[in-house]
């Protein structure tokens, strides 16, 4: 809604204060320097300032309601003209009303009706200007902010769908391998339907957290590697270490459990030995630091993926901390692959 610079209780005492100093100007001008008498004086002020006052009221408001996209210029002039000649013309009727028998002052008022014109006209004329100026710094500021809040809500409704679209594939595997232990070995898959329950339980609860803490993450993250161990059994081995000063330190929920997935796949999908998949979290500087790697046969075709996992934390970083750096990964001499994610820390 449309605010009006009246309402701002700064420019309430400006106005104030300069209609005072305004009125005072001229009593002093009239009694001192005219030689009329102090009736006269105070009479002539205040009658004419405070229509003068009315009009830019009048001015403000309607500006406020209205002003035309093109030839701005020629309606505020136009405007203020006519509030100043209707101004001029009912102090001058109010003042002969008041004083009719002091023949030198109805003289005095028929000799400064063109000046009083223009005085009146040029201080509407500022008053227009100035309220044209904040209606629109004001319109910029509301456009401002309402780009500002659609860009918010625009970035919050990606990252959403960014970390929601991470889960299906993972399900829809967990519910194939839950399909296959049933035929072969239904307590285990008992095992993995609970751990798959408490698992998508936490993803729940998570939708509406941006930030945990990193002891939260890993014991999310132990739900899905315990899902994980179900699935492969023997094949796959798990190598924890965090450091005990990141406990408490945050990161974007759902971040690690892709990052990890992939890690698995790559490491397990190509091969039918035993693998070890490793995760260190620890702290450099003003950052945390989670590295998670896995061996990978290089004579060997990767596994086909559309590489979203990676992509969709790329971007969820990017749009969380404006950094496309944050997200690392590398291929060793020792055939390992190596993904490094920072978090930058909120001070």
């Amino acid at each position: 809604m449309t605010t009006t610079p009246l309402t701002n209780k700064s420019i309430q005492r400006y106005a104030l204060g300069i209609f005072l100093a305004w009125v005072a100007i001229f009593v002093l001008l009239f009694y001192y320097t005219l030689n009329f008498s102090l009736m006269v004086s105070v009479s002539d002020s205040l009658i004419t300032n405070v229509l003068l006052a009315m009009g830019c009221m009048i001015l403000s408001n309607l500006l406020g309601y209205y002003q035309p996209k093109t030839e701005t210029i020629l309606f505020v002039l136009v405007l203020t003209v006519m509030l100043a000649l209707l101004i001029t013309f009912l102090s001058n009727v109010s003042l002969n009303f008041l004083f009719p028998n002091d023949v030198t002052y109805q003289s005095f008022l028929d000799l400064s009706l063109i000046v009083r014109f223009l005085i009146i006209f040029v201080f509407l004329a500022w008053c227009s200007l100035a309220n044209i100026l904040w209606y629109r710094i004001e319109e910029q500021s509301a456009t401002q902010e309402r780009l500002l809040t659609a860009q918010t809500l625009s970035k919050e409704a990606e990252l959403n769908k960014l970390r929601h679209q991470l889960q299906p594939h993972f399900l829809f595997n967990s519910l194939n391998s839950v399909y296959a232990l049933t035929i072969v070995n239904p307590q285990e898959a008992g095992t993995m339907i609970m751990k798959l329950a408490s698992f998508l339980r936490g993803t729940l609860k998570r939708d509406d957290e941006v930030w945990v803490n990193v002891g939260e993450e890993m014991e999310y993250i132990q739900l899905y590697l315990d899902i994980e161990k179900v699935r492969f059994s023997h094949r796959l081995n798990i190598d924890v270490k965090v450091d005990e000063e990141t406990l408490a330190l945050c990161l974007p929920g759902t971040l690690l459990q892709p990052i990890v997935e992939n890690a698995i796949k790559f490491g397990l999908y190509n091969t039918s030995a035993a693998i070890t998949i490793s995760i260190f979290v620890r702290v450099e500087g003003n950052a945390l630091v989670v590295m998670v790697q896995n061996p990978y046969d290089p004579e060997v075709k990767a596994t086909g993926g559309t590489g979203f996992g990676l992509t969709a934390i790329r971007r969820r970083l990017y749009l969380l901390f404006a950094d496309e750096k944050l997200l690392h990964t590398q291929s060793t001499e020792d055939n390992l692959f190596i993904t490094t994610l920072k978090i930058p820390q909120k001070q």
